[in-house]
């Protein structure tokens, strides 16, 4: 799986942290930091919906839509194959079950982003 993240993932990272080091991160790096801004997103999301905030709910639902979007158009399809097409779908889902997460304040469905999420680092993370 080749990920380039020199397109939009790096702008959204932007977004996620603001860091003076930004130029010293590698590519591999910023992607890490963008599924942990993700998952800082998404529990957040879950503490507005526990605390009956839903405009704070909806503001860090759409940031965790924005930093997937930003990962699923750093996927490069023409290097990773059926595997960077597979992840395309998984982050097309993850974005259909955060917007059902927020219409419906369902943590469960901000728990299952969350995992699915974290199997997609683990892996990641698992690249030298």
């Amino acid at each position: 799986m080749y990920i380039d993240a020199h397109k939009r993932g790096a702008r959204q990272y932007a977004d996620v942290h603001t860091s003076s080091g930004l130029g010293e991160d590698s590519p591999h790096r910023l992607i890490q930091m963008l599924m942990e801004g993700f998952l800082a997103r998404v529990n957040s999301a879950k503490g507005a919906i526990a605390h009956h905030d839903m405009e704070a709910k909806s503001i860090y639902i759409s940031k965790a839509i924005g930093i997937v979007g930003g990962l699923n158009e750093a996927v490069d399809l023409e290097r990773g194959g059926e595997i960077a097409a597979n992840l395309r779908q998984l982050y097309d889902y993850m974005n259909i079950r955060l917007l059902e997460a927020s219409r419906e304040n369902s943590e469960d469905k901000l728990n299952e982003v969350a995992t699915l999420m974290r199997d997609i680092k683990e892996a990641w993370d698992a690249i030298a």
